[in-house]
């Protein structure tokens, strides 16, 4: 049975012994930190390392922020906003209480409460976990997008706003007008050149408003790319029933996760920030490199399983991993066409490439297909069409990477290879499968269809006839024999 009592500040000490917690009091800590859009991987991962941080350094907890909904307000507030994470193996779970969030605002609710947040001087660094679609870019040129309906939205009022460009510029102009140094940026989300990009998305944004406030933000605002990795699944009822189960208290929402994590940071804090690389940070003067190679091996793997696995009625990526022909893919995807496309002298990439294909192997983590499969609009260009380009261009061979594109194309059609219905979720689902629709199931026209979309492919890609070619032969292939057997073909 679960317990009644709530997982609080009150209840730590009644924790069993083999539950880690925090190792100082989470009522004395102060903020130095605002994180935008606290989800479940956030929590597992940028908050864990700030836990271990405040022991010694009670002055970098964080102020979350929801840029949309109140659920993770409502589930953990009434909890101290304390919650668990769940770290599983093949060996078994190990659990852990987190105290490093002090508090959680809801953007729509109440926006002042969060510029005001991000305005306070103790406050030296703004952290992000928005998703792809959540700086509002166009993801085939990494720009910002002017007509996305958020920016619309904020340029008709400045003051007010609610996108992740809008509130960092706002509260930057605050800060400015207060005489207050602005905070570093610190984006943590998969984007290529996520310190640049993001820099330039808000200098974009600030031009739009003030020529005087683009030129601050260029200039005088540091932006802190980074890389991080560890895999955080959605948490299941049943594992949070476990958990309970577990502490001997109820836990609104805890996270579960792998053991490997890696953060890797530009050490560009001109304001001051925690000693990251105490608790197993790396840092980094250009971290550019580090965010390729996840983005295209890891990120390009799990977005390839998870098309073709789902195709395949394959419900995790364990499960996808299990049939020796995807794993064989993936591992020839990132041996034979990723890592001939990355300089990184003194990294082992072989090594890293077994040890991605253990992790995705990991029985214990439930991380579904479909759950990976979302936002691929925005997902493609930084995990696929960077490497597709690099390849074309040294006119090397692309067929695993076509194929993952192709699982894409296919799975956007929104009809799963029984029939069924795919609960596609993405930005341009309904253009997707308006396209589908269209084109019917002939692969020319489908595969022209969707390369067709500059928001993803850009215009060059649609113009290369060896791209389009093998992208086609692996839809028609596909859409014939369906992903079981297509994986099978292309791994043998």
């Amino acid at each position: 049975m679960t317990s009644e009592r709530r997982l609080s500040l009150e209840t730590l000490g009644s924790l069993p012994e083999t539950v880690a917690r925090p190792g100082y009091d989470p009522a004395t800590t102060t903020a130095g930190i605002v994180h935008l859009g606290v989800g479940a991987f956030h929590r597992a991962h940028q908050a864990v390392y700030l836990d271990d941080i405040l022991a010694a350094d009670p002055q970098w907890a964080i102020i979350g922020a929801s840029l949309r909904r109140p659920d993770m307000r409502d589930a953990l507030g009434g909890q101290d906003n304390l919650y668990t994470v769940a770290v599983r193996s093949g060996e078994g779970t190990r659990l852990r209480v987190v105290g490093s969030i002090k508090t959680i605002l809801v953007a729509p609710e109440d926006p002042e409460a969060l510029i005001a947040a991000m305005v306070d001087p103790k406050v030296k660094i703004v952290t992000l976990t928005v998703t792809e679609k959540g700086y509002c870019h166009d993801p085939a040129t990494g720009d910002l997008n002017p007509e996305h309906p958020d920016i619309k939205a904020d340029l008709a009022d400045p003051r007010a706003p609610t996108s992740a460009p809008g509130l960092l510029v706002e509260a930057l102009r605050r800060r400015k007008a207060a005489s207050i140094v602005p905070f570093t940026v610190m984006p943590c989300d998969n984007l290529p050149a996520n310190g640049p990009t993001v820099h330039r998305i808000m200098a974009q944004y600030a031009a739009l408003i003030d020529p005087d406030l683009a030129r601050f933000v260029e200039y005088d605002v540091a932006v802190a790319g980074t890389m991080v990795d560890r895999i955080v699944p959605a948490t299941t009822e049943a594992e949070i029933a476990e958990i309970d189960a577990a502490l001997g208290l109820s836990d609104a929402w805890p996270v579960v996760t792998e053991p490997f994590t890696q953060w890797v940071i530009e050490d560009r804090f001109p304001t001051g920030r925690p000693d990251f690389a105490a608790v197993g940070a790396e840092m980094v003067a250009d971290v550019e490199p580090y965010e390729r190679m996840k983005l295209r091996m890891l990120n390009g793997s799990h977005s390839t399983l998870a098309y073709l696995g789902y195709l395949a009625g394959y419900q995790t990526v364990s499960q996808t991993m299990a049939d020796p022909a995807y794993e064989q893919l993936v591992r020839q995807l990132m041996t034979e066409e990723v890592m001939p496309t990355l300089d990184m002298p003194g990294t082992d990439l072989a090594a890293y490439r077994d040890a991605l294909i253990a992790r995705f192997h990991n029985p214990a983590l439930k991380h579904r297909t479909w759950q990976i499969a979302m936002d691929g609009s925005q997902k493609l260009p930084q995990r696929f069409l960077g490497t597709v380009r690099d390849r074309l261009a040294a006119g090397q061979p692309i067929h695993r990477l076509a194929l993952g594109i192709a699982g894409w194309m296919r799975y956007v059609t929104g009809t799963d290879e029984t029939g069924a219905a795919i609960d596609v979720r993405d930005p341009l689902a309904a253009r997707l499968k308006a396209l589908g629709e269209e084109a019917g199931r002939d692969p020319e026209r489908l595969a022209a269809a969707y390369l067709g979309v500059e928001d993803v492919f850009g215009r060059d890609l649609r113009e290369d006839a060896a791209f389009v070619r093998v992208v086609t032969e692996a839809l028609a292939q596909l859409l014939e024999k369906g992903a079981a057997a297509t994986v099978q073909k292309y791994a043998g």
